[in-house]
């Protein structure tokens, strides 16, 4: 017999107050208008000083924890998906763990940044069909806070805030990422089931070639020491994004990878409830969607009220469609994503 998993519980977690685009126009050259038209994006959340992605799981998972009824002993692995750890080392899906009293419990990070969902669908596939566990907690969380263009966050709550010309011209400068990124967590609970239920097909792929359209250049171990004063003031720790190369990778792989899953499941695009995609660009979205025929109804967004999350995006959007009671068992559904690496491909679930 052939073991599947089911979705047992969901549980999303984003800190602190939202951050709208009004806000961000304190500290850079920028208007509402413009980050819209390029992103979609309203607002988005950021974690304040002190609060790593470890503690943004932990509020995600108990809610997913809750949600599936369960006792948290009952959990028997736990993956941990963020590119933004508390530490350089060690990973953070043993603080998660700890934070949820489940000290003991085998864990696992993963980083494959904004593709994280599919490859942790993968995993908790594989784990489930070896028998090597029955319930898994799955956790994605990211405080890109640690990497925007400014310290100060005071500009959020007050209307006389005054940047500098050196924090305006850094800020306007990196404004690309700025826009972009937001906290958040999202968390699933997935438990072996003999239904016919969980990964019906995935279609994964990764470049190294395409590394550096979307990368942070400083605080490698390539470099002795691995962080200098000199790379902080040559903005080494906030990351580089070359926009109109991606976009044109997502809108080229992304269609090709689902277009090929859906011919090796025997599966036609019109039997799919839901297209689950990584938040990461309304306008690659709604490319892919035109590309692809999908109706507009059958690919829900969230990015214009949580912005960028990473690989959180896919798990908050459950979370969210779970709770407006969307999702239902037996329903056919696709995920897919690219993120920096890059890693992109899809998924076939069957809720």
């Amino acid at each position: 017999m052939r073991l599947g998993f089911e979705i047992i519980g969901t549980g999303s977690y984003l800190p602190g107050k939202p951050v709208k685009n009004q806000d961000l126009m304190k500290t850079m050259d920028t208007s509402d208008d413009w980050i819209v038209q390029r992103s979609g994006i309203r607002q988005r959340h950021f974690a304040p000083d002190g609060v790593g992605a470890s503690d943004l799981g932990a509020e995600a998972a108990k809610k997913a924890i809750a949600a599936a009824q369960i006792n948290p002993q009952d959990i028997d692995y736990i993956i941990f998906a963020t590119m933004t750890p508390d530490y350089v080392f060690p990973g953070s899906a043993s603080l998660l763990g700890t934070k949820l009293g489940l000290d003991g419990i085998p864990s696992l990070d993963i980083r494959q940044q904004c593709a994280a969902m599919l490859y942790g669908l993968h995993l908790v596939d594989s784990l489930i069909r070896s028998g090597a566990a029955k319930v898994i907690l799955f956790v994605a969380a990211e405080t890109h806070a640690g990497f925007m263009p400014w310290t100060d966050w005071s500009f959020v709550d007050s209307e006389e805030f005054v940047v500098s010309k050196e924090q305006w011209a850094l800020a306007s400068h990196h404004r690309s990422i700025a826009i972009l990124f937001g906290d958040g967590a999202g968390a699933l609970v997935f438990r072996a089931t003999s239904r016919e239920a969980g990964l019906l097909g995935i279609d994964l792929h990764s470049d190294g070639r395409y590394a550096d359209l979307l990368h942070v250049p400083g605080g490698g171990f390539r470099r002795r020491p691995y962080w200098t004063e000199e790379m902080l003031q040559q903005d080494a720790h906030i990351p580089r994004m070359y926009g109109r190369d991606l976009f044109k990778l997502a809108v080229t792989k992304l269609p090709e990878s689902i277009q090929a899953l859906a011919h090796s499941t025997s599966t036609s695009l019109e039997q799919i409830e839901w297209f689950l995609a990584h938040q990461a660009n309304e306008r690659i979205n709604e490319y892919v969607r035109k590309k692809l025929e999908i109706p507009k109804e059958k690919m829900p967004s969230n990015i214009e009220q949580v912005g960028n999350t990473s690989g959180a995006t896919i798990p908050i959007l459950i979370d969210e469609l779970t709770r407006e009671g969307k999702l239902r068992v037996g329903d056919l559904n696709m995920v897919f994503a690219l993120g920096a690496g890059v890693h992109w491909g899809s998924a076939l679930l069957r809720w």
